[in-house]
């Protein structure tokens, strides 16, 4: 029976970050460059108003896309390159009076990990590779050919074209380094802070290296997670329940623990750690509850979980849009009207079109 979820998760990418894991500072640079000039990636002098070499160049483009901070549209009917456009996330996050311009907090690595690897309409997933080992992947220790066996998989299933296997392993091999040190190293070692300086993904310890130098292998880890603050995993279920519903309604904590595309398979956490982050965030949000029958535990919301989602994460940083002169969305989008444009175009988009959408959303553009 043919399996669909990647396609209707996830947009057919692979291989786009030219072999470079997301460094630390590369996304406000990126912000900072495209909110002034959206054709920033394509200047030819683009290597030196980011100040790294072309590739990376590259890459920070595809990260910024990736961790929805940018959407890619023409600017102009007919042009074929195609401009980046800072969404207002990116703005809230990210801006000099922003929640983490810098990503000082571990819980803004934990946020973008979720914009990363979840998916809603109009907002698909730029990283299936990303997308299945988190959520479809049938194993929690791999090797790097094990993942590339059911990256495959999913992708002979999903789309009407297939990319180069090296493309793949390229993508897992950026997993790896993303979300693992190169070996186990002792807290505060040299090895350990080249590794943050590296790629900040690695402080979430997501993945830990079980290998040796000869058979290198992976395992995903789990069971309570420190560094992840209550109001961004509850955030994450709130968001996760807005894929379906804009309503008042309810979801099973077991679906947001278990279910493909779930803040539980994201994080790598539990039911019991999803109930406890959710009943603290109920008490201080009526809207909330936490509710019990027949054994099943759900969240229950009475409002958009959408806006109740936002609201709880603009809590965790001391209510960023409150501040004088920021932006709401709509006029954000009023500033950059190429946003909403990109978002209906993807709206607009079947899964079952994958082959097409490839090369309309992902040409190699020239300046």
């Amino acid at each position: 029976m043919s399996d669909s979820r990647l396609g209707e998760a996830a947009h057919f990418a692979f291989a786009r970050h030219e072999t470079f894991a997301p460094r630390f500072g590369w996304l406000h640079k990126a912000y900072m460059q495209v909110k002034r000039d959206q054709g920033a990636f394509l200047a030819d002098d683009a290597p030196v108003l980011f100040g790294v070499g072309k590739n990376m160049v590259h890459a920070m483009r595809y990260w910024s896309r990736a961790f929805k901070l940018t959407r890619e549209h023409s600017p102009a009917q007919r042009a074929q390159a195609k401009f980046s456009y800072p969404t207002w996330e990116a703005r809230w996050l990210l801006d000099e009076d922003g929640a983490d311009p810098y990503l000082e907090e571990n819980g803004s690595l934990w946020l973008l990990h979720w914009w990363l690897v979840s998916s809603r309409p109009g907002a698909k997933s730029h990283a299936p590779a990303w997308y299945t080992a988190f959520h479809l992947a049938p194993f929690s220790r791999f090797t790097t050919a094990d993942m590339t066996q059911v990256v495959t998989r999913h992708v002979n299933f999903s789309y009407n074209r297939s990319p180069e296997e090296a493309s793949i392993v390229r993508d897992i091999d950026c997993i790896t380094k993303m979300y693992a040190r190169s070996a186990p190293e002792k807290a505060g070692s040299p090895g350990s802070y080249e590794d943050l300086l590296a790629c900040p993904f690695r402080d979430l310890d997501l993945l830990t290296f079980v290998g040796t130098r000869g058979k290198p292998e992976w395992q995903f880890t789990s069971g309570h997670r420190t560094s992840l603050p209550t109001r961004v995993l509850a955030y994450a279920c709130l968001d996760y329940a807005a894929k379906f519903s804009r309503q008042a309604a309810s979801i099973s904590v077991a679906r947001l623990a278990n279910e493909p595309g779930s803040p539980g398979r994201a994080f790598r956490v539990r039911e019991n750690e999803i109930v406890m982050a959710l009943q603290k965030v109920a008490a201080d949000h009526p809207q909330l509850n936490v509710t019990e029958a027949v054994g099943q535990r759900s969240l229950t919301f009475t409002a958009d979980p959408f806006e109740l989602a936002w609201e709880v994460l603009d809590e965790q940083y001391d209510f960023v849009t409150r501040r004088p002169g920021f932006p709401t969305r709509e006029e954000w989008a009023a500033t950059f009207p190429k946003l909403a444009e990109a978002e209906q175009k993807e709206l607009a988009t079947k899964a079952t079109d994958a082959a097409d959408t490839t090369e309309m959303l992902f040409a190699e553009e020239t300046a």
